[in-house]
């Protein structure tokens, strides 16, 4: 077994220096590295009606910084989440409604389409057993991607690709991706961390958010402004622009003509990534380093100082960057992180919560500055979503296990609307150019090798 692992070691070597490439020539054949041009501005894919993420103006050819706006279908995600807390009331399924219909509903539209939802979230009779419980995945995103696979066999209607036969089968994975979360963070702890299953039957009156609480908890106990701030969460992740890397798979992949359940199990495997939704568990981990090495976390000068050694790679991870911090679209700020901060200081103040959030916010504060002084970097910096997602989390009391999976069962209603909008206007498989550089060689045979 060395042996062969040797071997494997010596050809994985052999295959890092053929691949190889200089930097300069991605500038030599003009290639945008991750579709995205030297001055962070994305490279234009495609169009849509969906939402727009707004992060900085171009001013005679420059990029500008500007005070960031989420807008869904025309709407500021400001405007929805303020009126929702004004009416008192839940607003992701009338966020899931604006972004699949194109419009708000009016109460009997909203009425009707909650308890749509409602209805369908059980799942198929023997799924948990066979698909769940059987195999069991140490990573939540993982068992709810390849849950979604097996949904196809499932649906004797699974290849209608008609708009009907999309909106069915998107409506129908909205409604269970909640409780599929749930059950495999169940099976998880059973077999994972010794841990007992807490089962509960679905109350076909509950909210998404309200679902997920109840599922979650041996009680089944939440307050209503514990529901109020999950369900704003949920509004916030739903939906991010056709470009972000998860819903731009989604769009690759209906471009090809691939099946629904395909495509959103693919968003999945994209959204658990370090580097898009799977972020928000760096941030987690890098707050712990902060708590367990910074003494006094009100002391801006201690908190500075560990964010240098960050910064030069001496601290967390080694990668040398702040989670949390910075945004590929976003500039002065990001209006999710800016809403999401608000409410954290509501529910943490007057609590053992709110030194933390001290902490956090010092982060915020210094980053910019101290990255400054270590880099020489004037690059416009603000605080993303990820800063105080997880810190809501664990002030609801939900498990670091599904804080990403919580973010696919919101953004699975961004996913569908994009998945539809492609189908009905792409028309055409999505296949961009990469330049060969590799240069011909003479075969040789085998025996001379």
């Amino acid at each position: 077994m060395n042996t062969v692992y040797s071997k494997m070691e010596n050809v994985c070597n052999n295959l890092k220096d053929s691949s190889k490439i200089e930097p300069n020539l991605y500038e030599k054949f003009h290639v945008k590295r991750g579709l995205r041009r030297n001055d962070g501005t994305g490279v234009i894919a495609g169009i849509t009606n969906i939402c727009n993420v707004h992060g900085y103006v171009i001013n005679e050819g420059e990029k500008e910084p500007a005070e960031g706006e989420l807008i869904y279908r025309g709407y500021n995600v400001k405007d929805l989440v303020e009126n929702v807390e004004k009416e008192d009331r839940f607003g992701f399924e009338e966020t899931i409604y604006l972004l699949l219909f194109g419009e708000l509903p009016n109460i009997e539209q909203l009425e009707e389409f909650t308890q749509y939802l409602s209805i369908n979230r059980p799942l198929p009779e023997g799924f948990f057993a066979d698909m769940i419980m059987k195999a069991p995945s140490n990573n939540i995103m993982n068992k709810m991607s390849r849950s979604i696979l097996a949904l196809y066999s499932y649906d004797n209607n699974a290849e209608d690709m008609s708009l009907e036969g999309e909106m069915r089968k998107a409506l129908n994975l909205i409604a269970k991706l909640p409780v599929i979360m749930v059950d495999a963070l169940q099976v998880k702890r059973l077999k994972f961390d010794n841990k007992s299953m807490i089962m509960h039957p679905i109350r076909e009156y509950e909210s998404t958010a309200q679902t997920i609480l109840s599922l979650l908890r041996p009680n089944r106990e939440y307050s209503k402004e514990e529901a109020q701030l999950l369900d704003i969460l949920l509004m916030l992740h739903a939906e991010h622009g056709g470009g972000n890397n998860s819903t731009f798979s989604c769009r690759v992949l209906t471009s090809s003509g691939t099946d629904a359940y395909a495509t959103y199990s693919a968003a999945i495997g994209s959204l658990k990534g370090s580097r898009h939704g799977g972020a928000n568990m760096k941030v987690v981990k890098m707050v712990e380093d902060f708590r367990n090495n910074v003494q006094d976390w009100n002391d801006e000068g201690q908190v500075a100082d560990h964010l240098r050694k960050i910064i030069n790679k001496e601290a967390y991870d080694h990668s040398g960057l702040v989670y949390g911090m910075g945004h590929a679209v976003y500039t002065l700020s990001d209006p999710r992180a800016v809403i999401l901060k608000k409410k954290a200081f509501e529910l943490a103040k007057d609590t053992e919560f709110e030194r933390e959030f001290n902490l956090i916010n010092n982060i915020e504060k210094l980053t910019p500055t101290i990255f400054k002084e270590v880099k020489g970097s004037d690059k416009v910096m603000c605080a993303n979503v990820d800063l105080y997602s997880g810190f809501v989390y664990r002030m609801l009391g939900i498990p670091e296990d599904i804080y990403t999976p919580l973010f696919a069962s919101a953004r699975i209603a961004g996913w569908s609307a994009h998945r539809m909008e492609e189908m009905l206007t792409g028309n055409r498989i999505i296949r961009p150019a990469y330049k060969a550089i590799a240069k011909n060689k003479p075969y040789v045979p085998l025996c001379e090798r």
